[in-house]
């Protein structure tokens, strides 16, 4: 099973830890952030891994090569991704070589601050053969939403403090829709690679972005758990709340 693992940001708001290490070594629990992601995902079958790279990316694959615990047999690849990082869509396009498998029509992505005690057997049981994409999502308080129809169909995006709308379908009303905050967790569909350069998008992009175009004509479906803890590691004032989240679910 094949996963790809976002670790190419710079981490500005994790500043200064930052300033000398990439956001995916910064330790939690006594381990990298990347180590914890690696153990969830490799405990539920995951033995395929693409790390895309960027902001010393030298020390994220010396990590890798001398210093990861993963079960034998797992497979890491690199996608590094210099002058400059891609953003989350372009570097899941730049990684296609990496992620497209005959044996398996299906990826998981993963970005490498979230923790969280998703039951992934349930989260890919919701993934359907057609759709080009499922997304993980929480129903919890922010400012910036996608917008689903009552199927859970993506239909648009708004940030609620600015009134800011977007999407491909003209007049949508945000107070009509289901809104719901992303999670940091999508199973993507290899077709989404074709779909991407049928629309245009090449180079550095937002793979939001690129939902609210593809939505129009390809099914891009939302998956709310009934339960979800997840810690969003992106700032100093959440390390503490990721430390106690780490204790706590160790057996």
């Amino acid at each position: 099973m094949k996963a790809m693992i976002f670790a190419a940001g710079l981490g500005t708001r994790l500043k200064p830890l930052t300033d000398t290490m990439p956001k995916a070594l910064v330790p939690i629990a006594g381990q990298p952030l990347l180590q914890h992601v690696f153990d969830r995902l490799s405990a539920i079958g995951y033995d395929d891994f693409v790390v895309n790279a960027h902001h010393f990316a030298d020390q994220i694959i010396d990590y890798i090569t001398d210093t990861a615990t993963l079960p034998e047999g797992t497979r890491v690849q690199i996608s590094n991704e210099q002058p400059e990082p891609l953003e989350t869509g372009g570097g899941i396009l730049n990684a296609e070589p990496m992620l497209t498998d005959r044996d398996d029509p299906h990826f998981l992505v993963h970005n490498v601050d979230i923790l969280s005690d998703l039951d992934f057997d349930w989260f890919l049981s919701q993934v359907e053969p057609e759709a080009l994409s499922t997304i993980l999502v929480s129903d919890r308080v922010t400012q910036r939403y996608f917008l689903f129809d009552d199927d859970m169909r993506l239909v648009g995006w708004t940030n609620i403090a600015t009134g800011e709308v977007k999407s491909p379908f003209e007049g949508i009303d945000p107070a009509k829709c289901r809104k719901y905050a992303f999670a940091g967790i999508h199973c993507m569909s290899t077709k989404i690679f074709e779909v991407m350069k049928q629309l245009g998008y090449e180079g550095k992009f937002s793979i939001v972005d690129f939902y609210l175009k593809a939505c129009e004509r390809h099914i891009i479906r939302g998956a709310l758990p009934e339960q979800l803890t997840l810690v969003d590691v992106g700032k100093l004032s959440t390390l503490q709340v990721a430390e106690d989240f780490c204790k706590s679910h160790t057996k």
